[in-house]
């Protein structure tokens, strides 16, 4: 079952995970959401959208938009409509 880790502390764990690009991304009901704080940042993807990002912050420790999702993605990525992904030393095992 794919999980995301980072400080020792799950972020995120389910079987129901998409692969594209070899990022794993994560439904939003098997994110730990307590980990995650809003961040202002956002990237454009030409085929998948506007992607907006979250902090990950474990016991005080912040990695800056460490996680993306695509909220309203363009319809080729409509399947990750909400599911999140994640980087910058988030451990996905």
């Amino acid at each position: 079952m794919p999980k995301a880790t980072w400080q020792g502390v799950v972020l995120a764990q389910s079987n129901e995970t998409i692969d594209i690009e070899g990022n794993q991304y994560f439904p939003p009901d098997s994110v730990n959401k307590m980990y995650l704080e809003d961040s202002t940042t956002q990237s454009t993807c030409p085929w998948k959208g506007e992607a907006s990002y979250y902090h990950v912050v474990v016991n005080g420790e912040q990695n800056p938009d460490a996680a993306w999702y695509y909220p309203d993605p363009k319809e080729a990525a409509s399947q990750i409509k909400g599911y999140v992904a994640f980087w910058k030393g988030v451990e996905i095992s």
